[in-house]
């Protein structure tokens, strides 16, 4: 008879107290287990920087790695003779010359995503990467492939608890990268021949044709071909041939009430546009019954002061401005032009301010005289919008009914996990270095922290089917899920490797190879001010069970 897959620890389960483990070590001979190969290792004796780190409460990422100098790109203005550090800032200006100052959403969704010189979807440098030691920063997938082995475990013990349906899973990942998790998952999932036939197909939603063809080579293979539909880019993977579907929105992707979506959100909420706002005192303005000709909003008219929020809009720095005039951190100027840019308080309400900051009783609650002016709210419409689409897969809608809810999503992001409204968070990252999010637009990636609380908020509101639990920190959420026993597991094979090969052959390259998974995995789950285990929060949408059950990683069990 085939030993158990995982084996629950007798002691009580609980997420403050000591967590239950899907590896342990009278599991490690498990044939399951075992064959799980080596790829290779982006860890190396010289640390790449982690994505997300923390300093002092707040979260941003870490710029540790030495810079690499890149040429500067400078842009005439026509009309002005203004130098601009990008292409793309010279259009954003433009812009704005005509419209006026934009939200804060609409300049990072161009920064990141514009057709010329976005981030992601237009890059201006030859044989840019904004991943690893040669790009930006490194993420927890390229750190180790135990992560990605952890997140398939965690689908598969979901597809357990729920049935073990033998057929309508799909795997669907958002910001998926250069493809590096979702193969880790897929090869990890093969070890559990039933569910691996039970997938129908795999989604990865991709706005970056760079990054489509990454991931095609990766999961397909490079000479496997790509087709184009009116839903995405379709090729078959490597792994069982399964079909494979890029698509650039989520939205793409159908919707039916007999699957069972299992869905991944590694580092992408981060990345999502937010909208800032600044609560003001506003001075009576209306004493007398308005005029039937007057055309201003009656909620911008007050015969009392008011509080009121304003929202904070992107406009071009004023000319010739140096770091030193626009008081640029000394930590985000050293090696960068001075910011194109600058952020504006509005004079008048917008329709962001109007609605966004009135939308949820957290935003609301902070409009209190008690507070008073100055405070500052970050609000992500986008992310509502896919915490709802995740729901509406998981647990159905009343637009998409669904009799049985089934599916689960897993998010790992980086933000508060005491449901604390983010402000002031949003951060540039530039060559493994914070710099200023409004210099050099387009070679900068942007990010703020994820609201998490607001995440569940919306998955909750969506679906009457789903339930959330988290967010928990990564390093709890691995650790239960069993990251020290797959680490022993590994280095053990290595040394096995390092003595078979022996004498001069062998040079202790297995001790080596053992050294680095050590120091990978320990950043993973390093619970230091700046820790990896710490800044980084796990968050997990389920169908929703009256709470008879949590997910394993969450204080709960695997499922017989």
């Amino acid at each position: 008879m085939r030993p158990p897959l995982f084996r629950a620890l007798r002691s009580p389960c609980s997420l403050d107290l000591q967590p239950k483990r899907l590896f342990s070590r009278n599991t490690l001979s498990n044939r399951s287990l075992e064959p799980i190969p080596l790829r290779s290792l982006s860890s190396s004796s010289s640390p790449l920087p982690q994505r997300g780190v923390s300093t002092g409460g707040r979260q941003h990422r870490d710029f540790s790695a030495p810079a690499t100098q890149q040429k500067e790109i400078h842009e005439p203005d026509a009309d002005q003779g203004r130098r601009w550090s990008t292409p793309l800032a010279q259009k954003l200006a433009a812009a704005i010359d005509i419209t006026g100052p934009v939200p804060l959403a609409s300049y990072m969704r161009m920064c990141l995503t514009a057709d010329i010189g976005g981030y992601y979807t237009g890059a201006i440098e030859e044989g840019r990467d904004q991943f690893g030691l040669k790009g930006d920063f490194v993420t927890s997938p390229e750190i180790s492939q135990v992560f990605g082995e952890l997140c398939g475990i965690w689908f598969v013990a979901e597809w357990m608890a729920q049935g073990r349906q033998s057929r309508g899973v799909e795997l669907i990942e958002v910001g998926p990268g250069r493809g590096t998790l979702m193969d880790d998952m897929l090869r990890t999932i093969q070890r559990w021949p039933a569910m691996s036939h039970s997938i129908d197909a795999i989604y990865m939603v991709e706005a970056s044709p760079e990054l489509r063809l990454v991931q095609k080579k990766l999961l397909c293979g490079e000479d496997a071909p790509m087709t184009e539909s009116k839903v995405g880019y379709h090729s078959v993977c490597k792994y069982n041939h399964l079909p494979i579907v890029w698509t650039d929105t989520i939205k793409s992707i159908p919707i039916a009430a007999e699957k069972m979506p299992f869905i991944m959100a590694h580092e992408f909420f981060d990345a999502l546009p937010i909208h800032a706002f600044q609560l003001v005192s506003v001075p009576a303005t209306q004493t007398t019954s308005p005029s039937p000709t007057d055309t201003a909003s009656p909620s911008t008219k007050t015969s009392h002061p008011t509080l009121q929020w304003r929202e904070l809009l992107v406009s071009p720095t004023p000319p010739n401005s140096t770091h030193a005039t626009l008081n640029t951190p000394p930590s985000q100027s050293r090696d960068t032009p001075p910011p194109d840019f600058q952020l504006t308080i509005s004079q008048q309400p917008t329709r962001h301010s109007l609605y966004l900051p009135e939308s949820s009783p957290r935003y609301r609650a902070l409009k209190q005289p008690s507070i008073g002016t100055g405070a500052l709210v970050e609000i992500c419409p986008d992310l509502s919008l896919y915490a709802s689409d995740f729901a509406a897969r998981i647990g159905g809608s009343p637009k998409h009914p669904k009799p049985r809810a089934s599916g689960a999503a897993l998010v790992l992001d980086y933000g508060p996990a005491d449901g604390a409204v983010p402000t002031n968070s949003l951060r540039g990252i530039r060559r493994h270095r914070r710099v200023s999010p409004f210099a050099e637009p387009g070679l900068t990636d942007l990010s703020a922290d994820v609201d998490f609380a607001a995440l569940a908020e919306a998955a909750t509101r969506a679906s009457e089917g789903v339930e959330v639990h988290g967010p928990v920190a990564q390093a709890d959420f691995l650790e239960t899920m069993g990251i020290r026993e797959r680490v022993e597991q590994l280095t053990k094979a290595m040394m096995m490797m390092d003595n078979d090969v022996g004498g001069e052959q062998g040079g202790g390259a297995g001790e080596t190879k053992a050294e680095d998974v050590r120091k990978a995995c320990a950043r993973l789950v390093d619970r230091g001010p700046g820790g990896m285990g710490k800044v980084y929060k796990a968050l997990a949408i389920l169908p929703e069970n009256e709470g008879r059950r949590r997910p394993v990683g969450f204080g709960g069990d695997v499922a017989a």
